[in-house]
């Protein structure tokens, strides 16, 4: 089994990999600006167990070799143009706590975060949970139940490790940033 750190650059590698294959109908701002997509995709991964990694990992392996590429299909999905790729109940359940954890965020953070819970884990998370295998989504299930129990917001860590990245020490900073340029 390879470390997180290989597993999350490998993931990050092979999604960048598909991003980059897709043939926008317009010019994508995310295809110009590969280190943000990377950041984001591994702010969404590192949050996630070894196990989750490894499994997902060997879904965009399989589907390499299958030809199909998963990001593709994701924003396919998003906007509609391809039938639902899965229907394990599993995806339900993952989008009801990401979404109340994410819903957690905007009351606490208004500024920093609005309104996106409806998007987010409505289409955007749904889409990309359909690409996932059977087994990563029972791993990514059993991380967020483990998260649960432990009284922890995976999307606050996401989002706290993002924001560190981009040279803040907190959710909190980037609010009380938010509040003081309300107030000039």
């Amino acid at each position: 089994m390879k470390n997180r750190e290989e597993l999350l650059k490998e993931i990050i590698s092979l999604e960048l990999r598909m991003f980059m294959a897709i043939e926008p109908s317009s010019p994508s701002v995310c295809q110009e600006q590969p280190e943000a997509f990377k950041l984001m995709r591994r702010a969404s991964y590192q949050v996630l167990s070894g196990e989750t990694l490894e499994s997902y990992l060997n879904d965009l392996q399989e589907a390499i070799d299958e030809g199909r590429n998963l990001i593709e299909l994701k924003y396919a999905r998003i906007d509609n143009l391809i039938k639902s790729l899965s229907n394990n109940p599993l995806i339900e359940k993952i989008i009801e706590v990401e979404g109340k954890w994410l819903k957690e965020l905007e009351k606490k953070y208004p500024l920093t975060f609005t309104s996106r819970a409806d998007f987010a884990a409505g289409v955007y998370l749904r889409s990309e949970l359909e690409t996932y295998s059977d087994k990563t989504l029972e791993l990514y299930y059993k991380d967020i139940c483990k998260a649960l129990e432990e009284g922890r917001n995976l999307t606050a860590e996401r989002y706290t490790f993002l924001f560190r990245q981009t040279g803040y020490n907190s959710i909190d900073d980037v609010e009380n940033e938010r509040k003081n340029k309300r107030t000039l």
